[in-house]
């Protein structure tokens, strides 16, 4: 099994998730409003973050 780099986060940032996802910010906006990637939230501005591998997960489907 291979090993996880320390630097790998476990939870990405809106703009990191969408760089994986190649898709626009308000594209997974909308997909945490129905439900297809629920994010987590943090802070008082409740900032999105998105679990690796959630974002994983939905790639491999895309890719399909």
């Amino acid at each position: 099994m291979p090993q996880k780099s320390k630097k790998e986060p476990k939870l990405l940032t809106l703009k990191q998730a969408c760089e994986i996802l190649n898709c626009h910010p308000n594209t997974l906006r909308a997909w945490d409003e129905k439900g297809y990637l629920v994010a987590v939230r943090f802070g008082t501005r409740r900032d999105r973050r998105y679990r690796r591998e959630d974002v994983m997960k939905l790639l491999e489907k895309k890719g399909k």
